[in-house]
């Protein structure tokens, strides 16, 4: 554990555990939780025939950190004070923070500022803006003023509402969750109190399966000896229970009755727990609001940006560049002209010097030759502003809201185990799901149910595989008779007829063997049984929870065989041992640590032996067997242990024997003078359980199978064929994370490869496999492993985790996925996306993560193109006027045209065209290295568009300009046909590059050209605006038309002889077209062959 808690009442100093909220929004999602407790060490008075002995619990190991820090001094100015039941002197002397939480962004007051200044973040708005300010200065007035601020406002504001509304649902949570009920401790009595309002200091009473409103220190519980039992859902995604205990200095007070008075010395909060079985507690508020421990992990998800938007950036750059060379060269070309013309500037229109107009002769504003040069230059820059679409930003807002609604609304991705839906969570990074290279999965809750399922025993040296139970009646297994009521367990496993008949001949040495088998499972573990109503009212389930799955499936498997453990207190457990109900006195237990890599339970029997059971791993209990007693059973149960682990089973032995009278006060000594040590108590304690865990008989092994969720082999497989490397980090032991990695089809028999610690180390090793295994990782281990891939690689990263554990995983990670459902809501919450189970990740990436990518890459280089041409035309019209920035086109159609005439086609592809079908995506997974090697946008497809572009703008602009060139038409009717031209010009590019046509896209292509023809003609009959009637005085002649057919025609043909020769030198994205085309008739051999290169052959994996 991270810190240490210490309280002094009376006096007297000494441990107590920790107890911990789930604050924030998060924190209604989770129920009472509480922090492991300081000290491994319980004793409780029991009266046995043994006589009356204190309960022994220890032994909890290097895993349980308090043992070996709960008497760590806490220095006196790191240490936080707080005042038992007197939160005023708690929180005057110390400033504490108070228990109100706020994960909203802005309020009121702050909103305007704050979004203005953090939209304004992005280059191009800040450009923009300088020029709408420029457009306002008369000298440099070429648009309209109100015409000029049109396009940035509407960005602005459509951003500005959408970031308003995601603010009022946070402040809507945190309302909500400020004004949650408490029972606070106030004038010796219990009052509801709003969590707001709570003070570190005060006592809180929480009753069973509410939720805690803040950290705090457990002072008594509703057990009598104090125990609870916790859950830690929150923190790493286990439902399972894990026990702690209260200290029975401050269990027997009753605040209530009696004034509780104290001084509690503590450091950070440590972690999140849920209370379960436990009717209430009561515990000493520590720490509140913005302090707590899912506050301080909640530092809110980081901004995340696309990959294809930084890299849009430097495009952005470029055309920048681009444009300040088109300004340069029109203000020193005019720079030239005026030194050429300065004699005629006096009469010349547009340059007169002097003003004749009136009778009295007056000078113009002439600024002389190198201002006149600097303010073309920046006319320039408003007149070319839209080389930077400013559109495209707010396009790409909302293909990515149409995007992400076709994603919620993927029926293949609802789960309904769980009723959820996939979420999208962060609206700015879709695309990058299209270019994903590796995938971080946490195991426990993400690739797995975290269910597990006794499958197969070794009893004796005879392998039990339940084999002959093929039918559903087989699973019935046993059920009691008490108090007229039937109790059977909740879950049953497979029976195998003859270990059953064989566990019933209790006089038999193989039945007794058999019989302490199963017995060792009821007994030897920390199950807490719970008893389930059904709709049958004479009928009650049994239901075991506890601190391991495994133990679970254990006790499940005892209780169908019929040993069905039915009651456990602090000092006894009764087992109904086939109709014959027995108490046993629990007189020690060592719990599991991963040194000892085993526990034990020492049990007083009816008939007045005393027993010790031991269950552990095969590595640490082959070493305390006595093998010379029958080497040959334990040879067989060794064989039998590895075809378990060549099936992916997780394994256990179990072993026992016999104590003596002497032996259990030996052990009884020695282990009081261990846990009352004040120094080293868990290396005693783990040295008192090493000298009795030995010397033990074997009884057999168990198999237990962790049940992956459905599908998860299948979906790393298609995830490796993408070309993706799947690395799953995990907190388990190495046997166990490598005994998933072979069930989930991660890792085959061939492939494994061991690599020790050290970051360069393990960089080196990874880098060369699609597969790796971490073990034993801690939540900030796994960021760092990702933050080592981010930062040594370019490639895009991804990860996937269901607890609060994965929290900082998925943050660091481009992508961070969240597994809701059952399990804590911690990692969702953080997440970029969510959704029900690990499969789901195959339509996600390969489906619509490379529609995704495929859309938005050709949405920005046609954005790019479509804006690039129509600025290329008005700078072929200013070379030809004399340098003098006036525009044919007039006002409202320059910012109409990326509004209206062409925004609207390029949404509706973004959103709805697809390059390949679901079926084809899924079926060929290597189709997905697209996205990965960038193909779809990239410095070459950009420059090639470049040339495209010129070579478009040179026939749009030329050809009219030479058709025309003797005629009387004017510059505001060549403007109209520039303008119309343009438009069809690039709604045909883009319809010749659409690949699924809906009725929607016919609307929008076609629907566009309709409209910029009507808004021509409407704004060419306002008689107040300039070009009054223009229209249709040109489009009154064939010569409109010709142009018009000829400059589409003329400006496409290099555009479809690209699409001709890809035809005949196809990728993999085109081949896979043809054979969606003509069907199977291209889905030869050589096809699939083609498509295969696309990713790196295989790799050794590395575990």
């Amino acid at each position: 554990m991270a810190s240490d808690s210490q309280i002094e009442i009376n006096e007297n100093s000494y441990k107590i555990p920790d107890f911990t909220r789930n604050s924030s929004s998060q924190r209604s999602i989770s129920s009472i939780q509480s922090i492991q407790s300081k000290t491994s060490v319980r004793e409780v008075g029991f009266s046995s025939e043994l006589g009356s002995k204190p309960i022994k619990y220890g032994s909890r190991g290097a895993d349980s950190r308090g043992l070996s820090t709960s008497y760590k001094e806490i220095n006196d100015e790191d240490a936080r004070l707080v005042y038992v039941n007197d939160p005023v002197r708690t929180n005057d002397k110390f400033e504490l923070a108070g228990n109100s939480i706020r994960t909203a962004k802005y309020s009121i007051l702050t909103f305007l500022p704050r979004n203005l200044f953090e939209q304004f973040h992005r280059v191009a708005y800040i450009y923009f803006l300088v020029i709408a300010i420029l457009n306002q200065l008369p000298q440099l007035a070429v648009f309209g003023r109100e015409a000029s601020i049109l396009p940035l406002a509407f960005v602005l504001f459509v951003t500005a509402v959408k970031d308003a509304y995601e603010d009022y649902r946070r402040h809507r949570s945190d309302k909500i969750e400020n004004n949650r009920l408490a029972w606070v401790l106030s004038n010796e009595k219990f009052e509801q109190k709003k969590w707001k309002n709570i003070c570190v200091g005060e006592i809180i009473k929480v009753s069973g399966n509410e939720t805690l409103p803040c950290d705090m220190v457990l002072l008594s519980t509703s057990d009598a000896t104090g125990v609870a039992y916790v859950q830690t859902t929150n923190l790493d995604g286990e439902s399972n229970l894990k026990t702690r205990y209260a200290k029975q200095e401050t269990q027997m007070r009753n605040p209530q009755e009696e004034k509780i008075s104290g001084l509690i010395k503590c450091e950070n909060p440590i972690g999140i727990y849920m209370l379960k079985n436990t009717d209430w507690a009561i515990g000493v508020a520590v720490y509140a609001g913005k302090e707590t421990k899912a506050m301080l992990n909640n530092s809110g998800a980081p901004s995340k940006r696309s990959r294809l938007e930084s890299r849009m950036n430097r495009e952005i750059i470029y055309l920048s560049i681009f444009l300040v060379t088109l300004c340069t060269i029109v203000c020193i070309c005019h720079g030239v002209w005026l030194r050429r013309h300065n004699d005629e500037l006096d009469l010349m229109q547009f340059y007169r010097k002097k003003d004749y107009s009136e009778p009295e002769v007056e000078n113009y504003e002439y600024y002389g030759w190198g201002m006149e040069i600097f303010f073309v230059f920046l006319m320039s820059v408003i007149v070319f502003q839209v080389m930077i679409p400013i559109s495209l930003y707010i396009s790409m807002e909302l293909v990515r809201v149409g995007q992400a609604y076709f994603m919620i609304r993927d029926k293949r991705m609802f789960d309904e185990s769980s009723n959820s839906s996939f979420q999208c969570r962060a609206l700015n990074i879709n695309e990058d799901l299209g270019q994903i290279k590796y995938v971080f999965s946490d195991k426990t809750g993400t690739l797995t149910e975290n269910k597990m399922e006794f499958q197969c025993a070794s009893i004796g040296g005879v392998d039990y595989d339940n084999g002959k139970a093929s039918t559903e009646d087989d699973r019935i297994g046993h059920s009691i008779q008490a108090d007229g009521m039937v109790l059977k367990p909740k879950m049953t496993v497979k029976l195998d007829s003859e270990l059953l008949n064989l566990s019933k001949r209790k006089h038999t040495d193989d039945g007794r063997h058999v019989r302490d088998f199963f017995m060792a499972l009821a007994a030897c573990n920390t199950i807490v049984p719970l008893t389930v109503e059904t709709s049958d009212p004479a009928v009650k389930l049994i239901e075991y929870q506890g601190e391991s799955p495994d133990e679970q499936a254990l006790v499940y498997a005892a209780a169908t065989y019929g040993f069905m453990l039915i009651e456990r207190t602090s000092g006894h457990i009764v087992i109904d041992i086939q109709g014959e109900r027995q108490r046993f006195n629990v007189l020690g237990l060592h719990e599991f640590d991963s040194e000892r890599k085993r526990m034990s339970v020492i049990l007083g029997c009816p008939d007045n032996t005393v027993k010790l059971f031991v269950k552990g791993a095969d590595t640490s209990m082959f070493s305390v067997i006595d093998k010379s007693s029958n080497s040959n059973m334990v040879k067989a149960t060794e064989a039998h242990l590895n075809s378990y682990s060549s099936k992916g089973l997780r394994t256990l032995v179990i072993g026992m024997r016999e104590l003596s009278a002497s032996e259990f006060e030996q052990w009884q000594s020695s282990y009081e003078s261990a846990s009352t040590a004040v120094m080293g108590r868990a290396g005693l304690l783990r040295k008192v359980a090493n000298n009795i865990e030995n010397h033990l008989n074997s009884l057999g092994a168990s198999g237990i199978e962790d049940k992956l969720q459905q599908g998860v082999p299948e979906a790393i497989e298609s995830l490796r064929m993408a070309g993706i490397k799947v690395w799953v980090l995990t907190g388990d032991k190495q046997e166990t994370a490598i005994s998933i990695g072979y069930s989930s089809k991660l890792l085959t028999i061939s492939d494994a490869t061991r690599g020790g610690p050290g970051l360069e180390l393990l960089f080196e090793l990874a880098s060369r496999c699609t597969v790796v295994l971490c073990c034993r990782v801690a939540p900030l281990q796994k960021a760092g492993i990702v933050a080592l891939i981010k930062h040594r690689t370019d490639d895009m990263t991804l990860a996937i985790g269901d607890g609060a554990n994965d929290v900082s995983m998925i943050q660091k990670a481009d992508v961070g996925i969240g597994i809701s459902g059952q399990e804590g809501r911690q990692a969702v919450m953080a997440s970029d996306f969510a959704m029900g189970q690990f499969r789901f990740l195959v339509p996600l990436l390969l489906v619509h993560g490379h529609w995704n990518y495929q859309r938005m890459s050709y949405m920005i280089l046609y954005n790019f193109y479509r804006n690039a041409v129509f600025v290329l035309v008005l700078f072929w019209y200013v070379l030809f006027t004399s340098f003098t920035l006036t525009t044919a086109i007039t006002d409202w159609s320059s910012v109409l045209y990326s509004v209206i005439y062409t925004s609207l086609p390029t949404i509706v592809v973004g959103v709805l065209d697809k390059d390949l079908s679901r079926a084809t995506l899924l079926k060929y997974p290597q189709l997905y290295g697209a996205g990965q090697r960038s193909e779809s946008y990239n410095g070459k497809l950009f420059w090639v568009m470049i040339l495209d572009t010129l070579w478009q703008s040179v026939v749009a602009f030329f050809v009219p300009f030479l058709a025309y060139w003797e005629s009387d038409v004017d510059g505001s009717s060549l403007g109209d046909l520039w303008t119309i031209a343009v438009v069809v010009m690039v709604n045909i590019h883009l319809a010749m590059d659409v690949i699924r046509w809906y009725w929607i896209t016919h609307a929008a292509i076609w629907g566009s050209i309709i409209a910029t023809f009507i808004c021509v003609m409407i704004i060419d009959a306002v008689p107040i605006l300039p070009g009054y009637w223009a229209f249709f005085h040109i489009a009154d002649t064939k010569l409109f038309w010709v142009c018009l057919l000829g400059i589409t025609v003329g400006a496409l043909v290099p555009h479809f002889a690209v699409k001709f020769v890809q035809y005949y030198r196809p990728n993999n994205i085109q081949i896979a077209r043809e054979a969606e085309k003509f069907g199977n008739s291209r889905e030869s051999p050589d096809a699939q062959i083609e498509m295969n290169p696309i990713f790196d052959p295989p790799h050794r994996s590395g575990g």
